[in-house]
């Protein structure tokens, strides 16, 4: 099989490298992709993701046996849409499906209508009245632009005037464009947050092994809200009991919920949720793998993912094997992210103990530069989470890391 996958970041380096690990496939193209994917064979295709047009000729050209979609924005452009009207296979939800992702207050209908446990919350378009309810209910409180906004569009507010500050920065300043437009007002929920994902298709769900991000810039979870520092998996301190309860209560109710609402979901469906002292509840659901989970989700998959996708698109039911070891992720940011940040670094290099999934970088006079925020992680396997911590904090501590940061606590909330 040759596959083509939409996407150019880290989460998309990490699943081309796993499809590439299949005896089915013989070519993995990822449009636009990034140039440290080549180091492992992975081939860039010079096309835009919001090009459909082009994509579909190129899949229809090469023989693409079916199209996998990494990030957000081009399901909600309705790429999942127009391949299927050309006849060609693509996993991923729908433009209506995605709305589960692309409108905080869609997620939100979706949980109230179907029961499904989260935090109370109301929705404004007028600035005013969403200053009034903020200082009704008061502080902590959870401010979201409804839109989307590269994940940084939520801000858990700690006082009136952090959550006053947030509502003016999405409404009136416009920081998020049209994303903050509309935004939600949750309640603070006070747990353990995990990431649970799974392998959809209609009402069929497949989970996979948790994980937990880290959000905040630095360590200690300080610092503004990023598209995520690192992640871990397995996640010792959330019981089998509690994820078992999320999926029974949340994640299969979610789906069958979308068919009732005549918005059928197939894909990755990412439940970002909290386990609260009554019970886990849903912060977010995402439309897509999570970055940087996948990073540390997909090393510990054993069986096949190609074959997976495979079956799910042929209406087959699929084979999830798991390994027990554990998996740390850390990522290397620019000096300055999530704000203005520096471009143009030389990239490290790592020893061979750890794996490198590339985000933001670029080629420039054939050597590889960072040019976004989030420029790479860094993921080690071992057999407890503090000897993968080990590999991967020994790998970064080793290399030349100047105008670059990254979080020195990933994985401790394990121990």
């Amino acid at each position: 099989m040759k596959v083509l996958i939409i996407g150019s970041g880290g989460r998309e380096h990490a699943i081309a490298k796993k499809m590439l690990e299949s005896p089915k496939v013989t070519d993995v193209f990822c449009a636009k992709g990034n140039p440290g994917m080549k180091k492992d064979g992975i081939q860039r295709l010079d096309i835009a993701e919001d090009d459909h047009e082009a994509l579909i000729s190129f899949a229809k050209e090469q023989g693409i046996a079916w199209t996998f979609v990494g990030p957000e924005i081009p399901l909600l452009n309705g790429i999942v849409d127009d391949f299927q009207k050309a006849g060609l296979k693509i996993f991923g939800p729908n433009r209506a499906a995605a709305m589960i992702e692309g409108s905080k207050e869609f997620a939100k209908k979706l949980m109230v209508n179907n029961q499904i446990p989260t935090a109370e919350y109301e929705a404004f378009t007028d600035y005013e009245a969403a200053c009034a309810y903020v200082r009704e209910k008061g502080a902590p409180i959870v401010i979201k632009a409804d839109g989307l906004a590269a994940g940084k569009g939520v801000t858990v507010a700690l006082t009136l005037d952090d959550a006053l500050q947030a509502l003016k920065e999405m409404m009136t300043d416009h920081r998020f464009g049209e994303s903050g437009d509309k935004v939600v007002v949750e309640e603070f929920l006070a747990g353990e947050e995990f990431s649970l994902l799974a392998f959809v298709k209609d009402e069929e769900v497949y989970p996979m092994v948790i994980a937990q991000d880290h959000k905040r810039a630095y360590d200690g979870d300080q610092g503004p809200n990023t598209g995520g520092m690192g992640a871990y998996s397995p996640v010792p301190q959330i019981s089998s009991e509690i994820v078992t309860s999320a999926l029974e209560k949340i994640v299969k109710p979610a789906a069958l919920g979308m068919i009732k609402n005549d918005t059928p979901f197939t894909g990755i469906l990412y439940a970002g949720l909290i386990a609260t002292e009554k019970g886990p509840k849903v912060i977010e659901f995402n439309a897509r793998f999570g970055d940087p989970e996948t990073q540390v989700v997909l090393p510990r998959l054993t069986s096949d993912l190609a074959q997976i996708i495979d079956d799910l698109l042929n209406n087959c039911k699929p084979e999830l094997t798991w390994s027990e070891r554990a998996s740390v992720g850390v990522v290397l940011a620019a000096e300055g992210y999530p704000n203005d940040y520096k471009k143009g670094m030389d990239i490290p290099t790592f020893n061979d103990q750890v794996t490198v999934y590339y985000a933001g970088v670029a080629d420039k006079n054939e050597a590889i530069v960072a040019s976004g925020g989030r420029v790479l992680l860094v993921e080690a396997e071992a057999d407890t989470i503090e000897a993968a911590q080990k590999k991967v904090y020994q790998a970064l501590d080793e290399a030349t890391t100047k105008n670059y940061f990254y979080r020195r606590d990933i994985g401790d909330k394990s121990k």
